[in-house]
């Protein structure tokens, strides 16, 4: 099993950046494919973006391509997410996943372990 504790979030304003982090503890970080969700109030939760375990290889929802990084560092057990030129339509609880999948996924019903999650607010 692998534990997910997330960081980083807090109050922003329109045109911001943040950058959240997200560090893991119990197996070996590197075997797992890591993605980002968020879930903003009365809505589902959503995917944001995921990163693959091996090569780095990187997905995006259209609705943050070009504005969020999703990145990883294997030898800190830590995945990121740089999140720049926010909107308030980027106001959710961030979420980071881990799966064992093959490959990096949109799908987070293929996610097995979750973190609590860590509030992100944009303000006008």
């Amino acid at each position: 099993q692998v534990q997910l504790v997330e960081s980083g979030g807090g109050l922003v304003q329109a045109g911001d950046s943040l950058r959240l982090s997200c560090a893991a503890s119990g197996r070996t970080f590197s075997s797992y494919q890591m993605g980002w969700f968020r879930q903003a109030p009365g809505k589902e939760r959503e995917f944001v973006a995921a990163v693959s375990r091996r090569y780095g290889i990187t997905i995006y929802a259209d609705s943050v391509k070009g504005r969020f990084t999703i990145s990883r560092d294997n030898a800190k057990n830590t995945v990121f997410l740089q999140m720049n030129s926010m909107k308030p339509e980027d106001t959710a609880v961030y979420y980071c996943a881990a799966t064992e999948t093959n490959s990096a996924s949109r799908n987070q019903a293929l996610y097995d372990y979750w973190g609590q999650g860590t509030q992100v607010t944009v303000s006008s």
